[in-house]
């Protein structure tokens, strides 16, 4: 099973370098189904494969013009916020066994994949569905969003903060769709921006989760964070050779089959 975790790692990094997200959304489920972590414990790990992958990424987006800084900070510092909250004071004081009737058990572990694969699900079909409203706009400094869109935004990166410190998902199935409706950004500059804000996300998440204590298996992480960075680097090469209107339509389907396929996991484990 290792080996197809180390096949599907390589798919991760690509899914990162193409369009912008999905390395939670994949990384989460290898360490779950291929190395056998821990849910809770891989909701943290994979904080730090996703973080270290996504900076790569934001660093070569960067060097094509195609991540707007000042955006990536504002999204970030209320998104850091919600990861510092959530991580630090709503997990821990969730209990193993939330709610139980009979033969039926509501397990923390299983309520954290069902949030999860409901998130993964509402993005995607406001991907796939909604139609920006906004003009496509450049990256140059006059092209500014207008303060509603700010206040919006601001509370969109302290939702996907939250997600991230529940759920350990980089939050890039939220953060691009956030950038191309509510802002305007086209999709390559939406992907290279949201680069950025995984990597400061996840690597903050996985900062706090180490002072929290967790253990850490480095040998499984720096495996597959060295094929994912592989992966990154061939996705970011192929993204600027494929249609912009298609990359925003293959993100929306990617991730509705990814969170329905784990959406019907959690459903078998009831």
């Amino acid at each position: 099973m290792e080996i197809l975790g180390y096949v599907a790692a390589l798919f991760m990094g690509l899914s990162l370098g193409l369009i912008g997200g999905g390395g939670s959304i994949l990384t989460v489920p290898i360490l779950v189904y291929l190395f056998s972590v821990d849910p809770i414990l891989a909701t943290s790990t994979s904080l730090f494969i996703v973080g270290s992958t996504a900076l790569l990424g934001a660093y070569l987006s960067w060097r094509r013009n195609d991540v707007h800084l000042k955006m990536a900070f504002q999204f970030a510092l209320p998104s850091v916020l919600g990861v510092f909250l959530f991580k630090t004071y709503l997990v821990p004081s969730i209990p193993s066994i939330i709610f139980s009737f009979h033969r039926f058990q509501l397990t923390k572990p299983l309520l954290i994949m069902g949030i999860f694969a409901g998130l993964m699900l509402a993005a995607s079909l406001s991907m796939v569905r909604k139609k920006s409203s906004h003009s496509k706009r450049t990256e140059s400094s006059d092209s500014s969003p207008k303060s509603t869109a700010w206040r919006t935004l601001a509370l969109q990166g302290f939702l996907v903060g939250s997600v991230t410190g529940l759920v350990g998902a980089g939050g890039g199935f939220l953060i691009v769709p956030a950038l191309v409706t509510i802002v305007g950004l086209n999709m390559r500059s939406a992907i290279g921006t949201s680069l950025l804000i995984i990597a400061m996300n996840s690597l903050f998440g996985f900062s706090v989760s180490l002072y929290q204590g967790i253990s850490v298996d480095w040998y499984i992480l720096l495996s597959i964070l060295s094929i994912a960075l592989f992966g990154l680097i061939i996705g970011s090469y192929l993204s600027h050779r494929v249609p912009e209107k298609k990359l925003k339509t293959g993100f929306g389907y990617f991730v509705l089959i990814m969170g329905t396929l784990i959406l019907m996991d959690q459903i078998r484990k009831l």
